[in-house]
């Protein structure tokens, strides 16, 4: 039995080594999601100014610009797994400033606009907030060049 539990424990090791393939989708999938919104946005911003006015959110022109702006950068940034976890600040603040003004209010699931999607989006950014972009990043590429970069 214990051979058994000793090869179920070393072929879940292996897996792990394929964790970096998940957070490349996960980054990819965002992205895609976010393209989107940030071009409706920027399509027209002043509607989207006057639409947050009417949820009553504060500064709506400047917000409507922030919620474009970073979900702009937040498709390229994902994209290239650059500064991933510093984005997904933002996008994580922004999903829960939607989740709260557009979504909450027509309960959970999607079919009805309620906060299910936004919700995962959420969820998908936490995950790459405390795991990081991941190896297929240029994180990945600019954290190895620090680590190997001589001090003075």
């Amino acid at each position: 039995m214990k051979p058994l539990i000793q090869s179920y424990y070393n072929s879940t090791l292996r897996l792990l080594q394929l964790k970096d393939i998940p957070l490349l989708l996960v980054r990819l999938v965002l992205a895609y999601g976010f393209f989107m919104p940030a071009k409706m946005k920027w399509s027209d911003i002043g509607s989207i100014a006057d639409w947050f006015q009417s949820l009553h959110i504060p500064f709506p022109t400047l917000n409507a610009y922030l919620a474009a702006s970073t979900e702009a950068v937040g498709v390229a940034f994902l994209i290239l797994g650059l500064g991933t976890r510093i984005i997904a600040i933002p996008l994580m603040v922004t999903m829960l400033v939607a989740i709260k003004t557009v979504h909450w209010a027509n309960g959970f699931e999607a079919g009805n606009n309620g906060y299910e999607i936004p919700l995962y989006y959420l969820l998908m950014l936490l995950i790459l907030f405390v795991y990081g972009g991941g190896k297929f990043s240029l994180d990945r590429v600019i954290d190895k060049r620090l680590q190997h970069q001589p001090s003075y």
